[in-house]
């Protein structure tokens, strides 16, 4: 139904900052993880995780056109995937440290704190705005409901 689809698409979003939160999340946990994942017989640093979200279907004009026409509701954006960074691990020497090579240098993790605050802190914001978004329709919805009484 057209008179909640800014409800639903509103919902996606919501759906989507969330994952992107819980994922931005996982990387500062793992910010010190030397040994995540066992490849070709040694350990691997924990590798950054980035959120590919979409719009689930079609372009833009696309959802202004179905918009115009009032035939189709707008979906609303998806995550498509997640996708590790590949970015080098970083170099530190420590020789004490029990996952040091010959050289003394350990891989850590390609996950930058600081980054990932500014994406914890954008994806937060986004998050509101969605939340004040659904609570606006809530409202407008809920006024429409009274003038029919």
């Amino acid at each position: 139904m057209i008179l909640f689809s800014s409800l639903n698409i509103t919902a996606s979003a919501l759906t989507a900052q969330r994952l992107r939160m819980d994922v931005i999340s996982s990387n500062i946990a793992n910010a010190d993880t030397t040994r995540a994942n066992y490849v070709n017989g040694e350990w691997v640093p924990y590798q950054r995780k980035t959120v590919v979200l979409q719009p689930k279907e079609g372009s833009f004009s696309s959802y202004l056109n179905k918009a115009m026409d009032k035939s189709e509701a707008v979906e609303g954006v998806a995550v498509t995937r997640i996708i590790e960074d590949q970015t080098p691990f970083k170099l530190v020497f420590n020789p004490e440290h029990p996952d040091a090579n010959e050289e003394g240098y350990v891989q850590l993790p390609n996950v930058d704190p600081l980054r990932e605050m500014v994406d914890l802190i954008s994806a937060t914001r986004s998050y509101e705005a969605n939340v004040t978004s659904f609570n606006a329709s809530k409202s407008m919805l809920m006024k429409a409901l009274e003038i029919g009484k």
